[in-house]
């Protein structure tokens, strides 16, 4: 019991030190405020509003009702009519058009005679992404002008494409990058705090006056586990109530199984900062460190590019990042409303890691206090 008593006046002194260093407040506070807002309005793959220019040499009703289609997309927007490759060349080059139609002399003349009628498009692909997004919406601008011309002709249409989104009805990025977030963010912070209490220690020149106290190793180590433990599903929860209320993104599914995947994945994070921390000497170095690990975690994480995407051997990596299996959880139960057997593939890795990364902690611990 005296041992108890003794923890927890080492985790209310671990608070009143996190809350009284303006560094750490900083950490806390800051960098979950300024993702959120980032990823929130920043990070989309929606596109709106593309510039576009033509080159019309038909000069025919039948370009002009295939621009009229191009122009009357809620996509696009008009810059205006040009002449000639370098006139082209200069606009993409300057980005001032991300796309630019070329109508050829023929091309009344091919639909006509029931040929078929190429319409050139020059992208720009300095972003690839964009270009085969934007490749899409002329697609579909493409297929409702043939469309159009075979009813006029009273004949019957093609087979159609009609397209039903599930989960994310209105495809916007927003409902993918948010729920993303509350991981991400979570990481972050719990890392960061906890890489900081023992190296804060070292660098005020206290952590020898913690070593003669009655506390044990293990004590000690829990005492500066509990806060990053407690602050990260604080933030956590805070995402999330922004998450639903301010981006207003749906929470489907069972929010117990999502709490019990996100202490296992900040219990983790919290092994992961104890090792960073036990390594660390001075402040700096634990920032240097946590950062060294969060890059490559979010980059292998499957938060903004699939995981099915890379190449094996990193696929097999990302099996040992906790982050992968939280963001499918949340994810699953934020927009998917998953079955619990999905649910909890995800959380017993995140116990299993979260296990694997406080055990090292503590043998890295022991390691440099004898």
């Amino acid at each position: 019991m005296e041992s108890v008593r003794r923890i927890i006046a080492l985790i209310i002194k671990e608070f009143l030190t996190l809350l009284k260093d303006p560094k750490s407040r900083t950490v806390v506070i800051g960098p979950p405020i300024i993702q959120l807002i980032l990823f929130g309005y920043a990070a989309t793959f929606d596109l709106t509003d593309i510039p576009y220019a033509f080159e019309d040499l038909s000069r025919s009703i039948e370009s002009r009702e295939f621009l009229a289609g191009v122009s009357g997309s809620p996509y696009f927007h008009l810059v205006g009519e040009v002449r000639g490759e370098p006139v082209i060349r200069e606009m993409i080059d300057s980005r001032r058009v991300r796309f630019v139609l070329r109508i050829g002399r023929n091309f009344a003349k091919d639909l006509k005679a029931g040929r078929g009628a190429p319409v050139q498009v020059l992208l720009d692909g300095r972003n690839s992404n964009t270009a085969g997004i934007i490749g899409n919406y002329l697609s579909n601008v493409v297929g409702q002008y043939n469309t159009l011309r075979l009813t006029r002709a009273g004949r019957a249409s093609p087979s159609l494409l009609v397209s039903r989104i599930y989960y994310n009805e209105n495809a916007l990025s927003r409902q993918f990058f948010v729920p993303g977030i509350v991981g991400v963010i979570a990481m972050v912070v719990t890392l960061l705090v906890t890489a900081l209490s023992v190296a804060r220690e070292r660098e005020h020149g206290t952590f020898d006056q913690l070593l003669v106290t009655p506390l044990s190793p293990m004590g000690i180590l829990v005492g500066k586990a509990a806060p990053g433990l407690v602050i990260g599903l604080l933030e956590s929860t805070l995402i999330m109530l922004a998450a639903v209320f301010w981006f207003e993104v749906p929470l489907r599914g069972n929010l117990g199984l999502l709490y019990l995947g996100l202490f296992f994945f900040i219990f983790a994070a919290v092994g992961v900062g104890l090792m960073v921390s036990s390594l660390s000497v001075t402040m700096q170095q634990a920032l240097l460190g946590s950062f060294l690990f969060l890059m490559p975690s979010v980059l292998l994480s499957g938060f903004a590019t699939p995981i099915a995407n890379m190449t094996e051997v990193v696929q097999w990596i990302t099996l040992v990042n906790p982050l992968r299996y939280v963001l499918v959880l949340i994810r699953g139960v934020f927009i998917e409303n998953s079955p619990t057997y999905v649910l909890l593939m995800q959380v017993w890795p995140l116990a299993l890691i979260g296990l694997a990364c406080m055990a090292l902690a503590v043998v890295m611990f022991r390691n440099r206090i004898y």
